[in-house]
């Protein structure tokens, strides 16, 4: 069993199916990443210079011929952010900061032997987000990322020109305590194990072999 198959609907999360007040027992204080804003930029990179390292193997047999690439992380790494609020009393401000997005690159090296490799794709932001005013607990940045390279052209030293298509979410978070009304605790029905019954064939079997049709006259 699991939630999906749970034979109690309203003990299990989904959609909610007549009165939502009906059930309601509790004020939770529940501790969440609170996300304050959050925006998508989906755009493409043409030669875009990517150096690569930890080769597998290592030291493969140049010139590499590329295969595919993608990013190895949904998380993106958030660095150099600059936050500026801006001066027409909108409440918003101009967030900059540089996304790297962790990248894999397969590729067969000059001796027809398949390799990858890794790297980072950084690219820059520069938005207008609501980024609330400090507090104790601090509000940060944060990002869900994607990235494929479509096709790269190998330059030198592990390095490739590359076109590389881009998600890249960005939120302005904070772990903050949020109070919610909840209908308690959901039950967790057991496991339902999957089974490959080999026999299952040949239990379904009749017992005794069918009466041949009887002839006519």
């Amino acid at each position: 069993m699991s939630f999906s198959c749970n034979p109690k609907p309203d003990k299990r999360p989904g959609l909610i199916c007549g009165n939502p007040l009906s059930g309601l027992c509790e004020r939770a204080c529940i501790e969440v990443n609170k996300v304050f804003d959050a925006c998508l930029n989906q755009s493409s990179l043409e030669n875009y210079s990517l150096t690569l390292t930890d080769a597998v193997p290592s030291s493969p047999t140049t010139p590499l011929t590329f295969v595919s690439g993608i990013s190895t992380s949904t998380t993106g790494q958030i660095s150099n952010p600059v936050i500026t609020k801006l001066n027409d009393n909108s409440g918003l401000s101009r967030v900059q900061a540089t996304v790297g997005i962790p990248v894999e690159v397969i590729y067969v090296d000059s001796n027809e032997t398949e390799g990858k490799a890794t790297g980072t794709v950084s690219v820059p932001i520069d938005c207008i987000m609501c980024v609330p005013d400090g507090g104790l607990v601090p509000v940060g940045l944060s990002a869900n990322v994607s990235a494929i390279i479509p096709q790269a052209t190998y330059q030198s030293d592990l390095t490739f020109t590359a076109t590389v298509c881009l998600t890249i979410v960005l939120k302005v978070t904070a772990t903050v305590q949020l109070m919610v009304p909840t209908y308690g605790y959901c039950e967790i029905p057991p496991c339902q194990e999957y089974t490959q019954e080999a026999c299952t064939g040949m239990f379904e079997m009749p017992l005794y072999p069918e009466n041949c049709p009887m002839g006519r006259n």
